[in-house]
């Protein structure tokens, strides 16, 4: 079989090479070249049906393979029936992805097909039947097995659709996965579907020889969802003589490049409030060139990172002992590690609830400080009463100080200082020779009138921080009482008392 291999695999490689430069070449004069979108980043206009070579080439090896095995009696090793259901499904796919090139699809046609082509692969008995769970192994019904399947198609398929956006790139993380795919044929005995995953790897050799940068072809929707289609097919193939466990884990990881890209896609979407259909310029790839990568640099590094997919899932081909455990969670550190160096706000935004919610129990300390002092500011007699539940307040926040001005019986603002209640407070800082630099909030003060009557002013430093406060708790309900209490003080008292005030605190420079 040595032999067969070298020749499915060189031939695939020469017979590729010629039908891509044939594609190019008449898609060049019949500019058959696809209109540009705003998240593509070429210029140029540069044939999208690289597919063409790529379904053609397997199509002819896949035939001679199948005519060797049965014209040398092996006709058994055959899965004719799960042959039957992938070139019936890649077939839908391939023209569903040629005329999305041509003519342009629209998510719901696109997922409609997908679907159809699933469940022609899942009617011909490739389909996922059991999933690893914590607590052992669980048995799909059939509708359970159908979603389950279909769903693993459709990421896989639209996963390599999604990262085909620099030159090179999906073809050549495909090579690394179809790659993996063929190591596991070999390892758990399926020679056929091994011939078929070796034509793949050939046939992507071959047209990366004008795909990669500068390139002069690109795969189009025809290629790059035809290649995810098949190898989502080569995967469910080996489920069917490989422990579960196995099964779902190798081409989750070998696929992990496009599938991560996917589910970063999805993610970021989600919280952004954007179309999950919606194309942009936000992929893993975008944001390396981002960064100062140019498109080589970028296409060459993500080929390490599938390399690396690819490798991890092959120690899965031994799964007793710590090696899968230890493999899964040093993926999930380096994944999390390139994640945060892509700088994807969507995910600040995460890490940031994240982090406020360890830290809610402080801001329920403080909001409950606020709402306590609030209660206190409801039966205040004098001005020092209405300083004494401030100071209480604030003083267990991280705020590093207030100011407080309110026009004296009840007249309108004035800025005449003998007219004005005036307190201002500040927490001492470390360093006394040295003021920090702080920002502030001012709230004004009305008391239920159109006129300023004056104004309470919040002090913070500069820092990392979060603000362990809820705002809204502050401006509106805090502010509406305080406003409440100064008004009905100096509607009682036609002048109000200074007595009682802390001597200890630092009164804010002026």
């Amino acid at each position: 079989m040595v032999v067969v291999y070298c020749v499915i695999f060189i031939g695939s490689i020469l017979l590729c090479t010629v039908l891509t430069r044939g594609v190019r070449d008449t898609a060049l004069s019949r500019r058959w070249s696809a209109a540009r979108y705003s998240h593509h980043i070429h210029v140029l206009d540069i044939p999208r049906v690289g597919g063409i070579a790529i379904f053609a080439s397997l199509a002819l090896i896949v035939a001679v393979a199948a005519s060797y095995f049965i014209f040398t009696d092996s006709a058994r090793l055959l899965p004719l029936r799960q042959i039957t259901g992938a070139l019936i499904g890649g077939g839908l796919i391939f023209l569903l992805g040629l005329y999305d090139d041509f003519r342009g699809a629209n998510a719901y046609l696109k997922f409609g097909v997908q679907l159809v082509a699933a469940s022609v692969v899942f009617a011909c008995n490739l389909r996922i039947q059991h999933l690893p769970l914590v607590l052992g192994y669980h048995t799909f019904g059939l509708i359970a097995s159908w979603a389950a399947t279909a769903f693993f198609i459709l990421l896989i398929t639209n996963a390599f659709n999604l990262v085909d956006g620099l030159d090179g790139l999906a073809a050549g993380s495909a090579l690394f996965s179809t790659l993996t795919v063929f190591g596991s044929c070999l390892w758990n005995g399926r020679p056929f579907t091994a011939l078929v995953a070796l034509a793949l790897a050939g046939s992507i050799l071959g047209f990366l020889r004008y795909n990669f940068n500068p390139a002069t072809i690109f795969l189009g929707d025809c290629g790059s969802l035809f290649i995810g289609f098949t190898l989502s097919v080569l995967a469910l193939l080996e489920t069917e003589k490989t422990p579960t466990i196995i099964a779902v884990a190798i081409p989750i990881v070998s696929f992990g490049f496009p599938i991560l890209d996917t589910i970063i896609a999805v993610l970021r979407r989600l919280i952004g409030g954007q179309p999950l259909f919606k194309p942009d310029r936000e992929h893993i790839h975008h944001k390396l060139l981002q960064r100062g990568f140019s498109q080589r640099q970028a296409v060459v590094l993500l080929y390490g990172v599938s390399a690396v997919f690819g490798l991890c899932s092959a120690l899965f081909l031994q799964p007793n002992g710590p090696a899968m455990g230890l493999t899964l969670f040093v993926l999930a550190i380096g994944i999390w590690i390139g994640v945060q160096h892509l700088r994807y706000p969507e995910f600040f935004e995460l890490g940031r609830i994240f982090q406020r919610t360890v830290e809610q129990k402080q801001v329920i300390i403080n909001n409950l400080a606020l709402r306590r002092a609030g209660e206190r500011l409801a039966r205040v007699s004098t001005f020092a009463d209405i300083c004494e539940a401030l100071l209480e307040a604030f003083e267990s926040t991280d705020f590093a100080g207030f100011e407080l001005e309110y026009a004296r019986c009840g007249d309108s603002w004035s800025t005449t200082e003998e007219r004005r209640l005036h307190y201002k407070w500040q927490r001492t800082p470390e360093d006394a020779s040295k003021a920090p630099a702080m920002w502030s909030l001012s709230l004004d003060l009305s008391g239920g009138s159109d006129e300023k009557k004056g104004f309470f002013v919040v002090y913070r430093t500069y820092s990392k921080g979060s603000l362990q406060i809820d705002l809204n708790l502050l401006i509106s309900e805090f502010r509406t009482i305080l406003d409440s209490a100064l008004t009905q003080l100096t509607k009682e008292r036609r002048e109000s008392a200074l007595a009682g005030l802390p001597a200890s605190k630092t009164p804010i420079a002026d």
